[in-house]
C-alpha cells in the first residue's frame, strides 16, 4: 500500500460511532462515507500516520486508522483521524486536510479495551517519532493545507 504515499485527502468532518472520545479517552475525526470510499480501494486497512489541518489551522501530527475496526466488529469501513494536539471545540462540519505518509501496523483485533487502547499510546508514540524526521517534516508545509479562500466552512 506504500506506492499510494503520500496520500493527500480533504473532507467534512462527520459524526462517527462518539467511541472515540468517550471509551476510549482518544478523539477522532470522522470523514463521510463519501471520503472513505474515495481512498484507493487496495490501500491495506490499518494504522498510519501523517500531518492534519482542520480549516486553514495549524497543522498537527496525526494518527489515522483506516479499516473496519475487528473489535467492534464495524460493517461499514471507516476512517478515524487522532490529531495530536488538543482543541477546546469539536470540529463537526469543518473541512479537515489530511496526508498520510507511511503505515505503524495493520489492523487486528484486541482481546480487550484495555489492550486496545494501550496499542492506541503506541501507534501514537510512534507517529511522533517517524514526524520528527526531517524528510516526514517538509510535508507540514505542503500547500495543500492551505485552503483558497471559499473553502472554509464556517468561517
Amino acid at each position: 500500500a506504500m506506492r499510494h504515499l503520500p496520500f493527500f485527502c480533504r473532507g467534512e468532518v462527520v459524526k462517527g460511532f462518539g467511541r472515540g472520545s468517550k471509551e476510549l479517552g482518544i478523539p477522532t475525526a470522522n470523514f463521510s462515507e463519501q471520503v472513505v470510499e474515495s481512498f484507493p480501494s487496495d490501500m491495506s486497512t490499518g494504522i498510519y500516520y501523517g500531518w492534519a489541518c482542520v480549516g486553514n489551522g495549524d497543522v498537527h501530527k496525526m494518527v489515522l486508522s483506516i479499516g473496519w475496526n475487528p473489535f467492534y466488529k464495524n460493517i461499514k469501513k471507516s476512517v478515524e483521524t487522532h490529531i495530536i494536539h488538543s482543541f477546546k471545540d469539536n470540529f463537526y462540519g469543518e473541512i479537515l486536510s489530511i496526508v498520510i505518509i507511511g503505515c505503524i501496523r495493520s489492523e487486528k483485533n484486541f482481546s480487550s479495551l484495555e489492550a486496545l487502547i494501550s496499542a492506541i499510546q503506541e501507534d501514537i508514540e510512534e507517529a511522533k517519532r517517524q514526524l520528527d524526521l526531517p524528510e516526514h517534516l517538509k510535508l507540514k508545509e505542503d500547500n495543500f493545507f492551505h485552503l483558497p479562500e471559499g473553502k472554509t466552512v464556517n468561517h
